[in-house]
């Protein structure tokens, strides 16, 4: 595949999760697509490297928790060979009333028209103030 193929196959992957189609932007990696999460190793569960069922997991257990499923808005996509750079925001609101909106860098290399390995970099601790802090009393 060319760039622009693999430009259009990463756009289709969070075209995906902008309809809450998880199944959909599961259906673009390979069989055998890891996932790996910038962080600390052994942090956290979320970080590392996943393969392609652990995220999976993660994703529809992400989407479950909020309202009106994850945005994904694409800032740009640079791709060579096989492999395209892109920033992307995310946006989304949890049923718990917190807001996650999300910068991250991604990495994805491509194979046979798929996403087969993606490094995503993120701002951790915004995932944990938001994912995963207690819930407080606000108003003692």
């Amino acid at each position: 595949m060319d760039p622009t193929d693999n430009k259009s196959v990463a756009t289709d992957f969070f075209a995906h999760f902008n309809v809450n189609d998880i199944a959909g932007a599961l259906a673009t990696l390979t069989d055998d697509a890891t996932w790996w999460v910038a962080g600390r190793p052994g942090a956290h569960r979320f970080v590392g490297t996943l393969p392609k069922e652990r995220a999976a997991k993660l994703f529809y257990r992400m989407a479950s928790q909020t309202t009106d499923g994850l945005r994904m808005t694409l800032k740009s996509v640079i791709a060579e060979g096989n492999k395209a750079a892109l920033e992307v925001e995310s946006y989304a609101q949890l049923k718990n009333g917190r807001i996650y909106n999300q910068q991250y860098h991604t990495l994805m290399e491509f194979r046979d028209g798929k996403i087969c390995a993606v490094r995503e970099y993120l701002d951790t601790q915004h995932v944990l103030a938001v994912w995963f802090a207690p819930e407080t009393d606000e108003n003692p």
